[in-house]
């Protein structure tokens, strides 16, 4: 067989003197398949070029061999949807390896995120669906449950019911950074949120809480900031309370847009992270780590979120009434140098 022949299934079998059966599986590196007999099907099928037929499998089976991601943006600013390009690229080359194409649908802060979902589900555009921004009591959750649409939430949502879903722990993250910031002395910690009605925001104030009440220190509600944070309005934010009579002397940022704002605002008063002010901050871009100040770092790896969504949600469309598959990732700590 040439490698420039169209090579399909039955050819490389023929070759290889098996059935057509197993080397489908062995493509799909099936664990019924040896992984000596999964290595020689791949080597001829990369030698002859073998490209797998998804629009015939399209045909045959209903599918649209797309996934879709409902990502909002976060606000109108420049900068704001930065952490989302290492997750777009995550769920981009995992849903490629899976055999399908992913669309994004970009919605605005005033769109109502239900009537987005019920959009999607008249067009019947997607096999699968990708759900992010949950907030408490998330009625998309149960639409999509009814419907019986395959999907993956990025976060979780305080329903009593199972459905899938991949997250980052918030709220460890939020704790660990309190504490952190309290074995450098600091008592007086400034918390920064994003809008309240989100659930991860929930859940970093839970761990915020849990810090303070083990360590006997009562919460001052004028300590936590609540709102969009672009680098604009988390300045505006940490310089009112760095103005006040009892200032912060540690901070615990939401991501690395509200720790630009918050290095802004300490520079304009000649004020120095790790000396004067300490700061713990979650990056999901790799920002910080190359910023010139002494910050401690939670690093969370978005590109690996994006493939745990969409190898989740295969998984859901492949097995829809299969085990609920929930996945709570761990952030890496990376200490102030």
């Amino acid at each position: 067989m040439k490698s420039g022949d169209m090579a399909n299934l039955k050819q490389i079998a023929a070759e290889l003197s098996l059935s057509v059966t197993t080397v489908s599986r062995a493509l799909k590196e099936g664990p019924e398949v040896h992984p000596s007999t999964v290595a020689r099907v791949k080597e001829v099928a990369q030698r002859v070029g073998y490209v797998p037929n998804h629009h015939g499998r399209a045909l045959k089976t209903g599918q649209t061999l797309t996934l879709t991601a409902v990502l909002p943006m976060e606000t109108r600013d420049y900068l704001c949807d930065l952490a989302k390009l290492p997750l777009i690229e995550g769920m981009t080359l995992a849903a490629r390896q899976a055999g399908y194409s992913l669309s994004i649908y970009s919605t605005t802060p005033d769109d109502d995120p239900v009537e987005s979902v019920r959009r999607l589900l008249q067009a019947r555009s997607a096999d699968g669906l990708i759900i992010t921004r949950m907030v408490s009591g998330d009625p998309r959750v149960k639409l999509l449950l009814d419907q019986r649409i395959p999907f993956v939430a990025f976060g979780r949502t305080d329903l009593d019911i199972a459905y899938p879903y991949v997250d980052i722990d918030n709220e460890q993250i939020a704790y660990d950074a309190t504490r952190q910031l309290m074995d450098k002395g600091c008592r007086r910690i400034a918390l920064q949120l994003l809008v309240p009605e989100d659930q991860a925001s929930a859940m970093r104030l839970s761990g915020y809480g849990r810090a303070m009440a083990e360590a006997g220190i009562p919460i001052d509600q004028s300590l936590i900031g609540h709102g969009m944070f672009t680098m604009e309005s988390s300045a505006a934010w940490f310089d009112r309370l760095l103005a006040s009579s009892d200032p912060p002397t540690g901070l615990a940022c939401a991501n690395e847009l509200g720790l630009l704002g918050a290095l802004h605002a300490l520079g304009r008063r000649g004020l120095a992270p790790g000396r004067d002010v300490h700061i713990v901050a979650r990056d999901s871009t790799r920002l910080a780590r190359f910023l010139p100040a002494k910050i401690g770092v939670h690093s969370v790896d978005m590109a690996d979120v994006g493939h745990k969504l969409i190898e989740v949600l295969e998984s859901r469309i492949a097995n829809p009434l299969g085990p609920v598959a929930t996945v709570l990732l761990q952030a890496r700590f990376h200490p102030a140098e």
